[in-house]
């Protein structure tokens, strides 16, 4: 692959993580403040439209792995990019809470068709050296949190009732320019010869349907990412969208608090290759596990301290972390199944995410409630952000070493 062809393939990546995950799903608590005032909406109802978000995630993540698996993963992501115009759009120029539902639920519906198949196609372009693209690709992430974190405040503070909605049409524009990239940009792999190797040996059968899914759904190791990922999504999108909300009622300035955020994703720019080198280097499940313990001591800062500096260290220790958790988990889902088993299962622990994130905004926001219980929320959620931390080292680890082990095992027998 020529230098200038990985660019295109990387750079255009990048602009589809920051549509579809930054700004469809983690800015929209950087938008909900102006929101909630125009609407006139309750923490309940906030919740709701986060939990539309994660519904259209959820329902349609595992008919966007299948397509990718069938079709290739650009017509998916171009579908998925499609979704997120039209679904940006139109949050510009909705009038009422029942299209708001509709067109949150169209941004999930998007993120799904566009996120996972993504992964997978990169990781296949990018086979070597699988965790750092995945990490590159992340980047996007960072970068699309520091537009929004720079970008909304200064729209919504302005001397104008519908800044949020100008937002969200430079939402929509920057989804528009990632479309016009992909095309041109952003091809299918070519077709894994066979897919041969070591991962067709194990699963004979993974050349049916049938058999991709018996490969990916019966993997001890992918579940158990699963179970950690759904932890993620669960957490991090309470901080996406209440963690912006609490600052405000702890006394900080928008403007200093949207800086935060802003800094928070500049930071996560230049981290995601980072943890992606990590994870090539010390393996996903070490790598993983630091990146949620630093993020459930992120999450617990403004806990203790809800102060500039509490919530200071929150975005700059979460914005150091967060790429890390996505870069770890997606890596280590496609590394142990074969190449064309991979779409699943992203799409696969991307479901475990999708019900965590689908929780998370309805059981956060009833939490909090009238009474602001802010502190209560996030110490539950940075509790659950170390089990996981946990469980990634001790089982993932546990079973890289057992792989390890039988790996050895029958290598000694050969000779």
């Amino acid at each position: 692959m020529t230098r200038g062809r990985a660019i295109g393939l990387l750079a255009s990546g990048m602009l589809v993580t920051l549509s579809a995950v930054a700004l469809a799903r983690l800015s929209f608590g950087l938008i909900l403040p102006a929101m909630q005032a125009a609407f006139g909406l309750s923490y309940g109802q906030a919740g709701r439209l986060g939990t539309a978000t994660a519904l259209g995630y959820l329902a349609l993540v595992m008919v966007a792995g299948g397509l990718a698996s069938r079709r290739g993963g650009r017509l998916s992501i171009l579908i998925g990019l499609a979704c997120l115009v039209v679904g940006f759009f139109g949050l510009a120029a909705a009038r009422d809470y029942a299209l708001l539902l509709v067109l949150m639920t169209l941004l999930g519906v998007g993120t799904a068709f566009s996120y996972t198949p993504l992964i997978s196609l990169i990781g296949t372009w990018f086979a070597e050296r699988r965790g750092l693209a995945i990490g590159l690709l992340n980047s996007g992430v960072g970068s699309g949190l520091f537009l929004a974190g720079a970008v909304v405040p200064a729209l919504t503070t302005a001397d104008t009732p519908d800044g949020w909605r100008l937002a969200w049409a430079v939402f929509g524009a920057v989804a528009l320019v990632a479309t016009i990239c992909v095309v041109f940009f952003l091809p299918d792999p070519p077709a894994v010869a066979g897919d041969s190797g070591s991962a067709l040996s194990k699963s004979a059968a993974a050349q049916s349907r049938r058999g991709l899914r018996r490969e990916v759904f019966t993997h001890p190791y992918v579940v158990i990412v699963g179970v950690v990922y759904a932890v993620v999504g669960l957490t991090y999108i309470v901080q996406a969208i209440f963690m912006f909300s609490y600052a405000l009622a702890a006394g900080v300035d928008p403007v200093l608090a949207g800086r935060l955020a802003a800094a928070m994703g500049l930071i996560g720019i230049v981290a995601g290759p980072v943890w992606g080198t990590i994870s090539d280097r010390l393996g996903r499940a070490v790598s993983l596990a630091l990146a949620m313990t630093m993020a459930g001591i992120a999450t617990a800062l403004p806990v203790i301290w809800p102060t500039v500096a509490g919530f200071s260290g929150h975005y700059v220790l979460l914005g150091a972390s967060v790429t890390g958790m996505f870069t770890s988990v997606l890596a280590a889902a496609t590394e142990t199944v074969s190449a064309r088993a991979a779409p699943l299962a992203v799409s696969f622990v991307t479901m475990f995410f999708a019900a965590g994130q689908l929780v998370g905004p309805v059981a956060a926001g009833a939490l909090i409630g009238e009474g602001d219980r802010f502190r209560l929320t996030f110490g539950l959620s940075a509790g659950f952000i170390f089990a996981a931390g946990a469980l990634a080292l001790v089982l993932l680890h546990t079973r890289v070493r057992a792989v390890a082990a039988t790996t050895g095992g029958s290598a000694m027998q050969s000779r």
